[in-house]
């Protein structure tokens, strides 16, 4: 498929960061269920990256977040998409990790980042993310 047709997804993703931690989440559905992601969405017409993740997160995981600034921007070809991935830093305001939507969450250190199979895109940022830890 030629870039001009591919379907190009642009979304925004939280990387939560708790006491030396960042928080990974398992998708439950869809041809990549079962791997390992940081927790976010698609920004919605008129919400700006900050209330998408926000909006994200509440519904997903149930938790109040305090959006900081954007670590990284990813891109990423899957087979069947172009994925344009902003990540931002982020901090727990209120709540803890609930499931809404998700198989699974995990609390990684540094050393831990390592341990789960990350989706494609996501595994491209861990060693950002590291320095974070």
């Amino acid at each position: 498929m030629s870039d001009s047709v591919r379907k190009r997804i642009e979304v925004v993703a939280a990387v939560v960061l708790d006491a030396g931690r960042v928080l990974a989440t398992q998708r439950g559905q869809g041809e990549w269920a079962g791997r390992w992601e940081f927790p976010g969405g698609k920004v919605e017409p008129g919400e700006t990256a900050a209330e998408a993740l926000s909006r994200e997160i509440r519904e997903e995981l149930s938790m109040e977040i305090d959006v900081g600034p954007r670590l990284t921007t990813i891109d990423y070809d899957y087979p069947a998409f172009h994925l344009t991935m902003h990540l931002h830093t982020c901090t727990i305001r209120a709540g803890h990790v609930v499931l809404t939507e998700h198989l699974a969450a995990r609390w990684l250190g540094r050393h831990e980042l390592h341990a789960v199979s990350w989706l494609p895109a996501d595994e491209q940022v861990l060693d950002c993310v590291a320095r974070l830890l």
